[in-house]
């Protein structure tokens, strides 16, 4: 890969191929039936497909993994295989899944190598997090209802489950004792899919079956409007801070809610007064949210003091939400800085290190890195100099330069550039705030980190290109472009 990377990055597993997930069962038809039954269920929506092979030595296992490769692949979805790395390995499958007592998730994932699927089943949050966090692309959480062998209890509540979800951001597929008459119990607790055997594979009519589950599934899944909160400051002129936050999520179909950092006197023209909230007040809006209304995605803007920083940071820790976007505003459009050191400090201490993507301006980038930006070779070293502190994604925005609009993403060393469309508009007021708005939005909606930035930007295109023109000054965007045509 060369220094500035790939346009585009191939997901390993989507949410939506978790929706019907199904674990075969040799023992609940013929041999010589069992590809055909397969295939039958394929056709109808299993959108996963996990081998699981009881009982046979590994070369029997292996050829019997090469048999249904085949058909996997002619329905394009996720081919896994169950425990066996080995086997998983021989076969060329597109990935494997693991029990607890299985060979370590950090070992599985050095044995299959970083373009395989990764699946380990858990059972409590701290499993949970550290299968995510040891390298595992998707999570089997359960058993969820009583089955077969434990017909008295299941071995995780929905509490827990719902508890799962919200500590990972990785998809969670619901397992053990689903069936069409309780998949629906699970509505609202955040996993993905479902995976079943006799569900499907127990019943008369295998296809019927699988259609039904599937279409119950996506009911499931569907969550409720999405919720997003803002941590920011208020613009009384509507164009930035918490108004464009709000107006954003709004046009993401999403349902917005604010904690208030600071309140300012602005409008186009300039910036007039600011008068800063207590932290513990800020505090207290922050466990008023999340302790009724818990969001999916937070985006954190105007956050003024080191204070407020500290007490914005200590809330995050304690209700861990699943997405943060940091915005760091730190710098005016003129050059002027607005943290002052020890809340700059404490910002790249505390804050940032929370995030799951930060976006910062040129300006921005500059004072994080410590570094002069003039060129996208600029963006590429400083976005290596802020990995030294933070590693997660960071989009630097590139809208400043002066030969291109372009914004890159770096992950885990991979460096995304996403081209910039230059619009020719002079009204920019609130442009940062409503970026890192649409891209917690579309992060609460269930779309990657690369497919959040890229929705982003054509949102900001749009905006832009719909050339609103209030006020004396530099004016907003319009928020409501999409609605308005």
């Amino acid at each position: 890969m060369d220094k500035f990377g790939k346009w585009v990055r191939k997901l390993k597993i989507e949410p939506r191929e978790l929706s019907l997930y199904l674990v075969t069962d040799r023992s609940w038809s013929q041999d010589d039936g069992f590809i055909a039954q397969i295939e039958e269920v394929l056709q109808n929506g299993v959108s996963m497909l996990q081998l699981r092979e009881k009982h046979v030595d590994q070369e029997l296992f292996v050829a019997r993994a090469l048999e249904l490769k085949g058909l996997a692949a002619q329905y394009q979805v996720p081919y896994i295989i169950n425990d066996d790395v080995e086997v998983a390995i021989r076969a060329n499958a597109d990935g494997v899944h693991i029990g607890q007592s299985d060979c370590s998730v950090s070992e599985t994932r050095r044995m299959i190598g970083e373009d395989k699927i990764l699946g380990v089943s858990t059972q409590t949050v701290e499993e949970a997090i550290r299968a995510e966090k040891e390298g595992a692309d998707y999570l089997g959480v359960g058993a969820v209802f009583p089955t077969a062998t434990k017909s008295d209890a299941s071995d995780v509540s929905y509490e827990t489950l719902q508890a799962i979800c919200h500590a990972v951001s990785i998809p969670v597929v619901a397992i053990g004792g689903i069936s069409k008459g309780n998949v629906m119990q699970l509505k609202g607790s955040g996993v993905q899919g479902i995976a079943v055997i006799s569900a499907i594979l127990g019943q008369a009519n295998v296809g019927q079956a699988a259609k039904a589950l599937k279409g119950l599934s996506l009911r499931m899944a569907r969550s409720e409007m999405p919720r997003v909160l803002t941590i920011a400051g208020s613009d009384c002129s509507g164009g930035a801070g918490i108004q464009a936050d709000l107006k954003t999520m709004a046009a993401h179909g999403c349902y917005g809610m604010s904690a208030i950092t600071a309140l300012t006197a602005q409008n186009t023209t300039g910036v007039y007064g600011v008068v800063n909230c207590e932290p513990d007040f800020v505090e207290s809006q922050i466990d008023c949210i999340f302790q009724d209304i818990r969001p999916d995605a937070v985006k954190i803007g105007m956050v003024s003091s080191a204070e407020i920083i500290h007490s914005v940071a200590q809330k995050l820790k304690t209700y861990q939400p699943a997405h943060i976007v940091v915005d760091p505003v730190m710098v005016a459009t003129s050059g002027s800085k607005l943290l002052a050191e020890d809340a700059m400090d404490a910002l790249k201490r505390e804050l940032i290190p929370l995030a799951t993507v930060i976006t910062p301006n040129l300006y921005e980038a500059e004072l994080l890195a410590g570094m002069k930006i003039a060129s996208a070779a600029d963006m590429v070293s400083a976005a290596e100099k802020i990995a030294s502190f933070y590693s997660g994604n960071i989009l630097i925005k590139g809208g400043h330069l002066e030969d291109c609009a372009n914004d890159l993403l770096v992950a885990n060393g991979e460096a995304i550039w996403f081209e910039g469309k230059r619009v020719e508009n002079p009204n920019t007021h609130g442009t940062g705030c409503t970026l890192s708005s649409a891209i917690a939005s579309n992060l609460a909606k269930g779309y990657t980190v690369t497919e959040s930035i890229q929705n982003s930007k054509a949102y900001i295109t749009g905006a832009l290109e719909d050339m609103l023109d209030l006020g004396q000054g530099s004016g907003p965007l319009n928020h409501q472009y999409q609605s308005t045509k």
